[in-house]
C-alpha cells in the first residue's frame, strides 16, 4: 500500500523522546487522594519464578565450615554425656579385688581409648597438636630460607615457663581438691539420706500396730519413704525418669499427683506428714516420727546447693585460660631445644594437664559420680525385706517368752 506525500514517516534516530500517556496537572480539580503519582506491583504469576537475586550466597559454605569444625567437639561432648549418665555399682568383694589387681596398670592402659575422659579430650589436644605442627612447619621453612629474610623463627627463652609451672601446678591441684570436697560433701549427704530412710522405716515397722484402721496407712508410709530417696535422685540427675522409677513403688493417683508437683521429693513429704497425722499413734510418738522427716529436708537442702552453686566460675575460667596460653605458646619455647619433637611434647603435654583439669571438672557435680541407682534399690530392698519379716520374727520372740516363761527351777519347781 502506498503512503501518502503527506504522512508522517517512522523516525528509529535516538533523539525519540516518549511521552506519557498520562500528564497530571497540579492545578487538576480531582480530589487530594488521587493527586499522588500512580504506583504499579509487578505480580508473579506460579509459573514465572522470582528474578535471581544479584548477592551471591555465601550460607552454605559457612553452615558447612562451622558444621565441620563442630564436628569433633560435639562427638566428644554426646560421648562425655552419655557416660555420665551411665549408672554406677556398688563394689563388693570380688569388685575390690579386681581394682587392686596388680595387672591393674595394664588394663587401664588397654582400655585407654575407652575411657570418656580421654576422649572428650580429643578437640583441645588435637587443636594444641595442630598448632605445634604449623609453628614447627613454619620455623623449618624459616630455617631453610623458603620465606624472605625479614620473617623471623619464632622462639623465645624457657626462663617465664619456669617462673610460672608452679602457679600452673597450685591451679591445678586446688581446683580437682575444690571438685573432690563438693564430691565428698554429696557423698556424706546420700549417707544420711539413707540411713534416715532405713532408721525411718525402722521406727514405723516397729512403732505402729498392724490394727485394721492403721495397715493400710502404715503400708501407704512405707511407700512414701522408700520413694523419697528414689525422687531425690530423679530431682538432682538430669536425664532420670521418675515416672519409671516410682510406678513399682506407688499407686496410680499418687504417682500422678507427685509427677505435677513442681518439687517432687517435697510432695512426697507432704504425703508422709499427712500420713502420720491419719495414724493412731500417742503424741510422744508421733512428734518423735515426724523428727526424722528433717534428715530429708536436709539431705534436700544439700544437694540443692551443689547443684545450684558451682565452684567460683572465675578460678575455673582462669584455670583454663592459663592451660590454653600455656599450650598455645609450648613450641615456641621448645623450639630451640627440642625442634620437631615440640609437637609429641605439647600432644603429651596437654593430654596429661586436660586430663586433670577434666577430672576436676567431672566431680564438681558429684551425684552422677555416685551409685545412687543401686543405693535406692538397696534401701528399697531392705526395707521390703524388714516388712516380710516383721510377723516372722514377732512370732520367734513371742515363742521365746512364752518358752521363759514355762521354765523350770533347779529345784524341779516352775518359774511363776
Amino acid at each position: 500500500m502506498a503512503q501518502s506525500p503527506n504522512s508522517p514517516k517512522l523516525s528509529l534516530s535516538s533523539s525519540f523522546t516518549s511521552k506519557p500517556f498520562l500528564h497530571f496537572h497540579s492545578n487538576s480539580s480531582l480530589p487530594a487522594k488521587f493527586k499522588r503519582p500512580p504506583s504499579f506491583k509487578i505480580l508473579f504469576s506460579a509459573s514465572q519464578p522470582p528474578p535471581p537475586s544479584s548477592k551471591p550466597t555465601t550460607a552454605p559454605k559457612t553452615f558447612n565450615l562451622i558444621t565441620l569444625l563442630r564436628a569433633i567437639p560435639d562427638w566428644a561432648d554426646r560421648i562425655q554425656e552419655r557416660g555420665m549418665q551411665q549408672n554406677r555399682a556398688l563394689y563388693n568383694h570380688e569388685k575390690w579385688v579386681h581394682h587392686r589387681s596388680s595387672l591393674r596398670h595394664l588394663r587401664h592402659l588397654l582400655s585407654s581409648l575407652q575411657s570418656r575422659v580421654i576422649l572428650s579430650l580429643v578437640p583441645p589436644v588435637l587443636a594444641f597438636t595442630s598448632v605445634a605442627i604449623v609453628i614447627a612447619l613454619y620455623n623449618t621453612a624459616v630455617d631453610l630460607h623458603w620465606f624472605p629474610g625479614f620473617f623471623p623463627v619464632l622462639r623465645a627463652s624457657s626462663l617465664p615457663y619456669q617462673l610460672t609451672a608452679p602457679a600452673l601446678a597450685l591451679l591445678l591441684v586446688f581446683r580437682t581438691e575444690a571438685s573432690y570436697s563438693r564430691y565428698e560433701e554429696g557423698r556424706k549427704a546420700w549417707t544420711k539420706v539413707i540411713a534416715g530412710t532405713n532408721d525411718f522405716a525402722r521406727q514405723v515397722i516397729a512403732g505402729v500396730d498392724n490394727s485394721a484402721d492403721d495397715q493400710s496407712i502404715k503400708a501407704a508410709l512405707l511407700q512414701y519413704i522408700m520413694a523419697f530417696p528414689v525422687a531425690l535422685k530423679c530431682h538432682v540427675m538430669y536425664g532420670s525418669d521418675i515416672g519409671r522409677d516410682l510406678q513399682n513403688l506407688l499407686e496410680v493417683d499418687d504417682l500422678a499427683l507427685i509427677l505435677n508437683s513442681k518439687h517432687r521429693p517435697r510432695c512426697i513429704i507432704e504425703f508422709i506428714s499427712q500420713s502420720l497425722q491419719l495414724l493412731n499413734l500417742e503424741e510422744s510418738k508421733r512428734t518423735m516420727l515426724e523428727s526424722k522427716i528433717s534428715c530429708f529436708h536436709e539431705g534436700i537442702g544439700v544437694c540443692e546447693q551443689l547443684m545450684g552453686i558451682p565452684i567460683p566460675l572465675s578460678y575455673t575460667r582462669l584455670t583454663s585460660r592459663f592451660l590454653v596460653l600455656w599450650h598455645l605458646t609450648l613450641p615456641i619455647i621448645l623450639w630451640d631445644d627440642c625442634h620437631w619433637i615440640v609437637v609429641p611434647a605439647t600432644f603429651i603435654s596437654a593430654a596429661s594437664l586436660f586430663c586433670i583439669e577434666e577430672v576436676g571438672v567431672l566431680i564438681e557435680e558429684p551425684f552422677p559420680m555416685l551409685a545412687l541407682d543401686e543405693l535406692c534399690i538397696v534401701t528399697q530392698n531392705n526395707i521390703k525385706e524388714a516388712i516380710a519379716t516383721e510377723k516372722d520374727i514377732q512370732a520367734m520372740l513371742k515363742g521365746k517368752r512364752k518358752r521363759h516363761s514355762y521354765k523350770h527351777s533347779p529345784n524341779g519347781c516352775p518359774n511363776t
